[in-house]
């Protein structure tokens, strides 16, 4: 008996264990038919005025910057086609950590917005320039140029004081993250953008080769751009306005508050003054930090450095960058509001 039972049980253990059958999501088993399905419902549940309001900020914030985006692409693009990489190499200093505050003042030659900025700057690093300069001027660029420190003025009628505040604090920024990228910046972390084909080629036609970079750099960024506006459309649909008037009685908290705003708002730098003095509600260095991060740390920027220096690096700069923003904010605010 204790034989046979034992001759049972091994041959019970040798038998294959019999599984259930898995039972897969409903979204796989549809397939293609249920994904649609799905995204479907989620936008008959979404209020309709939701999604419509949704998609008119899209539209608005890309057809925002478009303008700016193909400003930039041009000037990269003739840069690249048109001027000798000697030129920038003899007119900013050898020494990085002098080319930083020079590149940074240059940037108030560029009457144009962030979007412009970025195929710029990674133009003038294809020709040579320093990393540091190149990003000092990234950052100088849409925030001290006169266009936006005259909207600025228009802005904030009768107060200079704001505009100085502006141009400072801005500067003051795009040279210390240059510096720290001199410091601390290894070559490794930033991926230099990608040269469309045959560019800089032997017997190369200039007019050629502007019009290849022209459309390989607009095509990249554009497609970043949509992301970024995406992503500042679906905040501004889904948070509601009356949990930003929670933090208007306390003016400390009321400074991080509305650089954070300015990260997820992605107003153009040409108009961010004008929705700055619209918060009456909060003080006017919190005010001033909402017009000095924006232009350097927003949603369409940060997926702008994504596509062309590689997303490591946005994480990086894009983080560094606003809390330099956010301590110049708190020290000009305090010395010049």
């Amino acid at each position: 008996m204790v034989e046979t039972s034992l001759g049972s049980a091994r041959h019970l253990a040798a038998a294959p264990a019999v599984t259930p059958p898995r039972r897969r999501p409903a979204l796989l088993v549809g397939g293609p038919p249920a994904a649609v399905a799905a995204v479907v419902a989620v936008a008959a549940a979404w209020d309709t005025g939701g999604l419509r309001a949704w998609r008119t900020l899209l539209v608005a914030i890309v057809v925002q910057g478009v303008p700016f985006l193909v400003l930039g692409t041009v000037v990269s693009a003739a840069i690249a086609a048109f001027v000798p990489a000697r030129v920038f190499t003899g007119v900013l200093p050898k020494n990085p950590a002098l080319a930083v505050p020079v590149a940074g003042i240059a940037g108030a030659v560029l009457p144009g917005c962030e979007c412009a900025s970025v195929p710029v700057a990674g133009s003038l690093m294809k020709r040579g320039v320093a990393p540091a300069a190149a990003l000092a001027f990234l950052l100088s660029a849409p925030a001290v140029n006169p266009v936006v420190l005259a909207a600025t003025a228009i802005a904030f009628p009768g107060r200079p004081g704001m505009v100085l505040a502006r141009l400072v604090a801005s500067l003051l920024t795009a040279v210390v993250m240059g510096w720290l990228w001199v410091a601390f910046g290894r070559p490794e972390w930033l991926r230099l953008p990608k040269a469309p084909d045959h560019h800089g080629a032997a017997g190369r036609n200039p007019l050629d080769e502007f019009r290849r970079s022209l459309q390989h750099d607009f095509l990249h960024a554009g497609g970043f751009l949509v992301v970024g506006a995406a992503a500042a459309a679906t905040f501004n649909v889904l948070v509601p306005p009356s949990i930003l008037q929670t933090f208007n009685d306390s003016p400390w908290l009321g400074i991080p508050v509305l650089a954070g705003l300015a990260v997820v708002l992605a107003v153009c730098s040409e108009a961010d003054a004008f929705v700055a003095a619209s918060l009456t509600g909060f003080s006017p260095t919190a005010r001033l930090a909402f017009m000095v991060v924006g232009p350097m740390v927003d949603l369409k920027l940060i997926a702008l450095q994504s596509g062309s220096f590689g997303r490591g690096f946005a994480a990086r700069f894009s983080s560094a960058t606003f809390v330099v923003a956010l301590v110049a904010s708190i020290v000009i605010g305090g010395i010049l509001l």
